[in-house]
């Protein structure tokens, strides 16, 4: 028997893949212990060099702690020289996810004694339905790195989430690379109806997406949305930049006027996020102006900034011609107007009473994923009433 460590970098898919391969090791009699040094497990990011050089400390950090150490993952698939000379102990696993959790459980071994399933974060658990991408904007790897798009069978989904129920989670995020492409069409499943069933499940108190792109945002997701009593009414679309132009040359596929005129009627109801890229080749100053702008006008009330970084591979690698101290820049600028737009909304709350699941001691978040700081029992849902505003979130006690 090994004695195991997993960990993540990056987005909720790689959350999941890196719960796919701790139930195998699990299944197959391995034990996992934060005091483990048979076995480490990385699932890696490379959306970014700063992802890939996170990515790269990890394993070696686990190198130095671990008999063997597995990298999986997106930068494990990126190619070229960013992982050489790492650690003689580090394997670089490369595949599909869906590959890698074979190739690394036979490599460790599986043994004749199973273990009882244990939970991997207990009140909320992400469950992937769909991986890959077949789009091509100009600075995006992930469909190098993930392959084509491709969905899991709708049945095979909502029995996960019917398994997670069990284990005690109580909210559950349906992620993947692309969701909206998501499709089960022997079964006649769109993304609409899989989430109509799958807030239907019993035991499922909270129902959220994890990212959705703007065109996937049609009417019959929306009124899945709406008329779901479980979803939570928070929504994150992708903006990546205010300026048509910057859109354009992107390969992102809406304008500026579009993004505004999709989430404009969804504003009232549901808390919108969004991915900004800065300092991306044709962004200039009036074009970044123009980003600050749009999220303002779109009624965002968070923003995830992410600095342009070229991608071995897109149309873009090669083209970087924002300097690293302007693109730091234009991020501390869109982060301090993320800041007070969050601001902005958590003052709205005030006074007023919410339902909070609470995810750990101390924490929890709304119905919109709103963060609020209560005093409450960790995996319950507790009804609150909000008084203050910190930097951390909203104060509240129990109602």
């Amino acid at each position: 028997m090994a004695g195991f460590t997993v960990g993540f970098l990056g987005c909720k898919v790689s959350h999941v893949d890196a719960h796919a391969l701790r139930e195998r090791l699990l299944a197959d009699g391995h034990s996992e212990s934060p005091e483990a040094t048979d076995v480490a497990i990385v699932s890696s990011c490379c959306v970014t060099n700063e992802a890939v050089a996170k990515s790269r400390k990890a394993a070696t950090r686990a190198a130095r702690t671990h008999e063997r150490v597995y990298l999986t993952g997106c930068a494990a698939n990126l190619g070229g020289d960013s992982l050489t000379g790492l650690p003689p102990n580090v394997t670089v696993v490369r595949g599909r996810p869906e590959e890698t959790v074979e190739l690394v459980a036979g490599d460790v071994g599986a043994i004749g004694c199973v273990q009882d399933e244990r939970r991997f974060g207990r009140v909320r658990a992400a469950v992937k339905i769909q991986d890959g991408c077949s789009f091509s904007c100009a600075f995006c790897v992930i469909p190098l790195v993930r392959g084509a798009t491709r969905s899991r069978t709708a049945a095979s989904v909502l029995r996960e989430i019917e398994r997670r129920v069990g284990q005690g989670h109580r909210e559950i995020v349906l992620t993947g690379i692309n969701l909206g492409c998501f499709r089960d069409r022997g079964a006649g499943y769109t993304l609409g109806r899989l989430v109509r069933e799958a807030g239907a499940i019993p035991g499922v108190a909270r129902l959220r997406l994890s990212s959705i792109e703007l065109n996937h945002v049609n009417d019959e997701l929306v009124a899945a949305l709406r008329e779901t009593p479980t979803v939570a009414k928070h929504l994150h679309v992708p903006l990546q930049s205010g300026d048509d132009a910057v859109l354009r040359a992107m390969g992102r596929r809406y304008s500026v006027a579009t993004y505004l005129r999709t989430l404009e009627p969804l504003a009232a109801e549901f808390n919108l996020t969004a991915d900004v890229i800065v300092g991306f080749p044709a962004e200039d100053e009036q074009a970044f102006v123009r980003t600050l702008e749009t999220a303002e006008r779109a009624g965002l009330s968070k923003l995830h900034v992410f600095p342009y970084s070229p991608r071995p591979g897109t149309r873009t690698a090669a083209d970087d011609p924002v300097s690293p101290a302007e693109k730091a820049q234009r991020s501390l600028r869109l982060r301090e107007l993320s800041r007070t737009l969050e601001r902005r909304r958590w003052e709205t709350k005030l006074g007023r009473d919410e339902l909070v699941l609470v995810d750990r001691p101390g924490r929890g978040y709304g119905d919109d994923y709103s963060p609020f700081l209560v005093d409450a029992p960790v995996g319950e849902l507790v009804r609150v009433r909000a008084h203050g505003v910190s930097e951390e979130g909203i104060l509240a006690v129990a109602a």
